[in-house]
């Protein structure tokens, strides 16, 4: 199994990781480690992939798996049931796990400080321009400038082709979002999901920011793409705080 550790300065106690489409039990275009239920895959096979990564992981619970819609509700951990409907989940407590699963949108983890709130956060186009990152942000009940944000592999701006309807959307609420659009050699738009992430952060006041440097759409060995392949399975973002200064298994890659 292969994961990407964020190479950000979180406390000791907060684990975060985003998997890789490697180590898990299914196949055809869902190989192999899909963990999303939703896709169409075996739902067996998404069972058993969950359990290893737990078991890898040494999760201490079950993470909190939300049915994404592309809206910014909030779950909250310890609170709202597994399968709710929510793009964001966060806690304040150890040992509960926030997960978002993503195949070209936006993962993005948060955390204090201080190590004891996180929020992870699932962030397509449609999500950002309702407010999902606001909502986190706001659901996290932290001063912005506390808060540190990673942004996961997502599709890349040479790649996220949109039309004028979503350029305009953004641009509509804030005029500057226009430097995330360059003309496509099909007379459409290429869309730079990762800066429209950041000026969303930064209008917040979350300026401690890392990642934004992976592109699933061109890297078919170690991500999933919905873009790309129409049928596929999907990674999974997770954070939580252990309490302690234990670290993760030995074997991610750090970005």
């Amino acid at each position: 199994m292969e994961w990407i550790e964020p190479r950000w300065p979180a406390p000791a106690q907060v684990q975060a990781l985003c998997t890789t489409r490697v180590g898990g039990a299914s196949s055809g275009p869902y190989a192999s480690l899909n963990l999303a239920d939703h896709v169409g895959d075996d739902p067996a096979c998404v069972a058993r992939s969950r359990r290893l990564l737990s078991e890898r992981l040494h999760l201490p619970g079950e993470p909190l798996w939300l049915r994404q819609v592309h809206g910014c509700e909030l779950a909250r951990g310890g609170v709202d049931p597994v399968g709710c409907e929510a793009d964001a989940a966060m806690a304040a407590g150890p040992g509960l796990v926030c997960a978002v699963l993503t195949a070209d949108c936006l993962p993005l983890l948060l955390c204090d400080r201080a190590g004891t709130r996180v929020a992870a956060v699932h962030a397509g186009w449609r999500g950002l321009a309702a407010g999902v990152i606001e909502a986190a942000v706001a659901g996290i009940q932290a001063d912005p400038a506390d808060l540190l944000a990673w942004l996961g592999p997502a599709i890349g701006p040479d790649a996220f082709e949109v039309g004028e309807e979503v350029r305009a959307t953004f641009v509509g609420q804030d005029p500057g979002a226009a430097c995330a659009f360059r003309p496509s050699p099909a007379g459409r738009w290429l869309a730079d999901i990762y800066r429209l992430a950041r000026r969303r952060l930064g209008a917040l006041g979350v300026d401690q920011v890392y990642g934004g440097d992976l592109c699933t759409f061109s890297d078919r060995g170690r991500f999933f793409s919905y873009r790309r392949d129409g049928v596929t399975g999907r990674m999974a973002s997770l954070i939580w705080t252990t309490g302690s200064s234990d670290r993760l298994p030995v074997g991610p890659e750090a970005a």
